[in-house]
């Protein structure tokens, strides 16, 4: 007919499953992706009608179709070096830590550092020292990160190497350890790390590079589609950089990546134009990362009132008008901020300073929202003022279920009844970004979804959940890790759901999750995953399965 038009055909087409746009809206059966965005969503054979001799088909037969899972806060490259350092995640013992640490020693050339990471001491009744790894290196320099990055536990050899001593100073935002006698025990917590990791020789960019080639397909392979990497210890900043790049440049970064800034960048940033959202589709510049205080595992974390039976409220490790003028430089140039507050009195002072900064300055436009890192205990107070100063809480939920021993030890009853409050905070009207915090915690979506819903471990404790007031439903979890992360690199109008328009970013689940109970995500596996319309990871054949209507 003159003057009609037909539609070009899909380039790629899912077909009879159960295609969920957003989580929390009724399915379809049929996706169609043309020039790698949405271009179609609706009953399988109104799709099939675009159906072209190039139309990739990929037949569902029942499976779940979400939008892509983005890890609003992740470490990326130092969850990728850790697959080949010294894992002791978990690990009950300090026998069985210092057994580990003696196998990569035998493997280790001599002289050469050992690094390694995932030490908790809470579950070994306290801090171990440098006489414990001089045990089993006694001449091999040993550097162990904690499992939440907060403290650094180093052998006497390191020490030395650090011209570390009972004279060394601690640091402003930092602490040594020390034994009755002044000297240093081999644990340093928060800023004082940095008096060793000055003279441990970072990978380069080529190793980076390797790490993340060998680490990347993994992460497909748990349903990510992106990720915001806020940094890797140890690694600078440029190095991290390079290496992202250097994948893009041969093509190779299968997922979308948001790199953030570290503070001390911040000024460099503003000096060369750095606008948060440059780069490319792939790979992008993201928030400056400031750190306000320490953690809740070696009681760093800064709060409002002592820690239970004991006089210490933590250790801020930056000043306000610091902070404040950060903020109020970072919004005024484009570059939105990403606040690490574990505690209450931290989550106060960020807060504090992007309602300060505000007061003096209209950020940029295009500036990404205002963002608070793990905002783990929030003064019920504070609860409204995130949604009133349009702030981000990027929160981790496998956090909850690691640490709620320790925060019911610590924290004590009381405040543990508002720790990761992410109920209270999105009834207040407060985005959620998802993310783990890996290699802090594991980096698979589905464990994070589980422990949202249930605040429980996988094992079913407690049972009814760890304050199951402050549970989510899947809907709501899975839309935190999804549109949520988008709203929190400013990206909503792009990625976050399946909406015709948006980008192809999706995830292909063995079993509808959504129309199931909580305790199938813990069985449930990622068959296929695509970035803007491209598979980049498929697994197994379909599985059959009703369709959605």
């Amino acid at each position: 007919m003159p003057g009609s038009s037909v539609a070009a055909p899909f380039d790629l087409l899912l077909l009879d499953g159960r295609v969920y746009a957003r989580p929390e809206a009724p399915p379809y059966q049929a996706l169609g992706v043309r020039a790698g965005r949405v271009a179609a969503l609706g009953a399988s054979e109104a799709l099939r009608a675009q159906m072209g001799p190039g139309t990739k088909v990929v037949p569902l037969a029942g499976r779940a179709v979400l939008p892509g899972f983005v890890d609003a806060h992740v470490h990326l490259l130092w969850w990728a070096l850790g697959l080949e350092r010294v894992q002791l995640d978990g690990l009950g013992r300090l026998d069985d830590a210092l057994a580990a640490v003696a196998a990569q020693v035998s493997r280790t050339r001599p002289g050469a550092w050992v690094q390694g990471q995932g030490w908790n001491k809470n579950l070994w009744g306290g801090f171990p020292t440098r006489q414990d790894l001089d045990r089993v290196a006694p001449a091999q320099p040993v550097a162990l990160w904690s499992k939440d990055g907060h403290a650094l536990w180093a052998n006497s050899e390191a020490l030395r190497r650090a011209g570390i001593d009972a004279s060394t100073p601690d640091p402003p935002g930092g602490q040594l350890l020390r034994d009755a006698r002044g000297e240093p025990t081999g644990v340093l917590l928060e800023d004082a790390k940095a008096l060793l990791e000055r003279v441990i020789e970072p990978p380069d960019a080529a190793a980076c590079e390797a790490a993340l080639r060998r680490g990347l397909p993994l992460a497909l392979g748990m349903g990510l589609t992106g990720a915001h990497d806020l940094g890797c210890p140890g690694v600078p900043h440029p190095t991290l950089m390079a290496a992202y790049q250097a994948l893009e440049r041969a093509g190779a970064l299968p997922l979308r990546v948001t790199l953030g800034i570290p503070l001390t960048r911040l000024p460099q940033a503003v000096e060369v134009g750095l606008r948060s959202g440059f780069g490319s589709p792939t790979l992008r510049i993201g928030p400056v990362k400031i750190f306000t205080d320490g953690a809740l595992g070696p009681q760093t974390a800064w709060l409002l009132e002592p820690y239970e039976g004991s006089a210490s409220r933590g250790i801020p490790t930056i000043e306000r008008e610091a902070l404040v003028e950060a903020v109020r430089l970072a919004e005024e140039n484009g570059l939105g901020v990403a606040m690490h507050a574990i505690g209450d009195q931290a989550v106060r002072l960020a807060l504090d300073a992007v309602e300060v900064a505000r007061a003096s300055v209209t950020p940029a436009p295009g500036t990404p929202p205002a963002r608070i890192e793990h905002a783990q205990l929030v003064d019920p107070a504070d609860v409204p003022r995130f949604a009133q100063l349009g702030v981000v809480a990027s929160m981790q939920p496998i956090h909850a279920t690691s640490d709620m021993l320790i925060a019911e030890r610590h924290w004590g009853p009381r405040r543990a009844g508002h720790a990761y409050a992410w109920r209270s905070l999105l009834d207040a009207g407060t985005p959620l970004a998802f993310g783990t915090d890996a290699p802090v915690e594991r980096l698979e979506p589905l464990l994070s979804l589980f422990a949202a819903v249930t605040r429980q471990r996988e094992s079913g404790e407690p049972p009814g959940g760890w304050h199951p007031e402050q549970r989510l439903t899947l809907a709501e979890a899975v839309r935190a890790y999804t549109h949520g992360s988008a709203i929190a690199a400013g990206l909503e109008r792009e990625l976050g759901d399946l909406a015709v328009g948006k980008r192809a970013d999706f995830v292909v689940l063995d079993r509808d999750v959504l129309a199931a109970e909580a305790a199938t995500l813990l069985e449930t596996g990622v068959d296929l995953v695509g970035v803007e319309g491209r598979i980049v990871f498929q697994r197994g054949e379909p599985r059959t399965g009703g369709a959605a209507q």
